[in-house]
């Protein structure tokens, strides 16, 4: 390959107001090689990277109001396991992940301030710290998981992490029974006393992965493409045919698949913003989403894959809807509120409605880890091979707003260090908090403990 002058230059393609990431590719790999060789000697940072020096990822991905047990829990432990009805879309995934019984949010469970268990399950589920309640600007919960590898990471990716939602976001006012909206609304803390704020605009993500330049440069790359259609990658076409010349020719053809990839996404992008925005009372729906839930949850997780795929961030939370979330499923035959439906009285009817949302919600998850799955990385693994990938919730039945035996689904091998391919059952009650400690470690940050921990997960 022809040398070229600069890092950032042979990692990103650059036109007007744009940058759109490169993803991993043969003829860059020394050059990538050496990003990752970079974070893996940086003395006061975390390495973030596997054993053979690959980025590592961290995502956790968040759903409400807690599950159907019956119909969620595996059959059987080990590798020796079957999948629970609920679970079927997974079931392809089966050697890429593990199952968990037995997580536990302490910090969750009522006590003295009584009610309000869907806003401490937000707030809890990535800190392990108890929410004080109020419903004023005095909140205080603790530094979210996401965010202590964000500080450790030390600006080695374009972004620090990636944050996202279905949801509207709301940072203040009053919502479960006294708590402060900015608990119910928001998964990731960057300060105990500040979220980070989600978006959910695929707009503005589009815009966060692949703008660059000054701000002026930016808006102008952007209203140049609305008034003319124009593409993004108009804007960086010059530089994608430069590129194109020096790769070899499986490379040409992988950037070939990825700038259509990039095209496709923005194409949706366009489309959501012509049909205009769903009228579904139960939500709080920002302007320009996709007008269908489940089109809008996977334009992000698309979205999420590319950050990955070109190293712009390693680290992303989603939080899918929040907690106490009462949408509707239309799509699914499901219109009642969820939240409502959550707390079933154990009668059949609701529990078969539940079933059927936790079905829908697992349909995203295999749509996102496939996707994961066949993208290929720098050593020729996949992106899920090289990462941890938590999905679940802060409460497990509804009905009772418990936060013991929570649902709890990891993804992804780590890097090499998890064995995935399991139904693992704890035994008794362990604080979640474990596994984010173990998270933390393996993604080369040696903290002692992490919210209301009690040691390292072992078995993973």
């Amino acid at each position: 390959m022809k040398h070229r002058t600069g890092m950032d230059r042979r990692k990103f393609l650059r036109g007007l107001g744009a940058a759109v990431g490169l993803p991993a590719m043969e003829s860059l790999r020394p050059l990538m090689g050496a990003t990752a060789g970079a974070a893996a000697t940086a003395a006061t940072a975390a390495t973030a990277t596997t054993a053979s020096g690959n980025p590592l990822r961290m995502a956790y991905l968040y759903i409400p109001n807690g599950v159907n047990l019956e119909h969620w829990r595996p059959q059987g432990k080990g590798s020796d396991y079957q999948l629970g009805k609920s679970m079927a879309p997974l079931q392809d995934l089966k050697e890429d992940m593990q199952i968990f019984t037995g997580f536990a949010h302490r910090q969750a469970v009522a006590g003295a301030d009584g009610a309000g268990d869907h806003a401490r399950s937000n707030a809890t589920f990535l800190t392990g710290q108890r929410a004080k309640k109020t419903s004023g600007s005095d909140i205080k919960v603790g530094i979210s998981v996401d965010q202590i590898a964000a500080r450790a990471m030390q600006n080695q990716t374009r972004l620090s992490s990636l944050e996202l939602t279905c949801d509207g976001v709301r940072k203040s006012g009053r919502c479960d029974s006294g708590y402060s909206c900015a608990y119910q609304f928001n998964l990731s803390w960057r300060s105990e006393n500040q979220p980070n704020t989600p978006e959910a605009n695929p707009r503005l993500v589009f815009e966060r992965l692949f703008g660059s330049g000054s701000g002026d440069e930016r808006a102008k790359s952007l209203a140049q493409r609305r008034s003319t259609q124009k593409s993004i990658l108009d804007f960086i076409a010059d530089d994608a045919k430069s590129m194109h010349r020096d790769l070899g020719r499986n490379d040409q053809h992988k950037l070939e698949e990825y700038l259509t990839g990039v095209r496709e996404i923005e194409l949706q992008i366009q489309r959501a913003e012509t049909l205009g925005d769903p009228s579904d009372p139960g939500i709080s729906a920002p302007a320009g989403q996709p007008a269908s839930y489940r089109e809008h949850m996977r334009l992000l997780m698309d979205m999420m894959v590319l950050a990955f795929q070109t190293d712009s961030t390693r680290i992303s939370t989603f939080l899918l809807a929040h907690d106490g979330s009462n949408r509707s499923f239309e799509e699914i035959g499901v219109s009642d509120g969820h939240h409502n439906v959550s707390h079933h009285r154990r009668k059949k009817e609701n529990l078969d409605k539940i079933q059927k949302i936790d079905h829908f919600y697992l349909e995203q998850l295999a749509y996102f880890m496939q996707k994961m799955k066949t993208t290929q990385d720098l050593d020729g693994q996949s992106l899920l091979h090289n990462s941890m990938i938590v999905y679940g919730s802060g409460i497990a039945d509804g009905n009772r707003h418990s936060h013991h035996d929570l649902p709890v689904i990891v993804g992804g091998n780590g890097g090499g260090a998890f064995q995935p391919g399991r139904h693992v059952d704890l035994g008794s009650e362990v604080p979640l908090s474990n596994l984010h400690l173990r998270m933390l470690h393996e993604f080369g940050v040696a903290a002692p403990r992490f919210g209301d921990s009690t040691g390292v997960l072992k078995e993973i």
